[in-house]
């Protein structure tokens, strides 16, 4: 069996599991709520929102958190998005489990640092 056989083996195994099944369950159930489903994207507009502006340097006050965090208390109380969140969580540790297992096994072929990364660390060193 080669490389690609193999990938897909691994694509009809991740599509088999419970935690994609019951994942999809959650989507579908959310993408038949359109209240929750908007209340969710809400959410994680303006969490990305907050993440862009720390990324960017930009200080983020502390209101600004707790509308976030008082937003996320509200969304969690609905039944279809908490469980979406839960679920697309089960799964996504799942795939974080299969990229660790793949990246474990090849680590002896990652290059970690390049020749121009050194000598700009050995020029800023000086």
């Amino acid at each position: 069996m080669n490389v690609y056989d193999h990938a897909h083996a691994l694509a009809k195994a991740i599509k088999s599991s419970p935690e994609y099944k019951e994942f999809m369950k959650c989507q579908e159930g959310l993408e038949d709520d359109p209240h929750a489903k908007e209340m969710l994207t809400n959410f994680r507009k303006k969490q990305w929102e907050l993440q862009k502006q720390k990324i960017s340097g930009l200080e983020v006050s502390p209101e600004q958190e707790k509308h976030l965090t008082q937003i996320w208390e509200i969304i969690s109380l609905n039944t279809v998005v908490k469980e979406y969140l839960e679920k697309e969580y089960h799964f996504s540790i799942m795939l974080a489990d299969m990229q660790k297992i793949i990246g474990d096994a090849l680590q002896d072929i990652v290059i970690l640092e390049t020749p121009a990364a050194d000598a700009t660390t050995a020029q800023d060193q000086s």
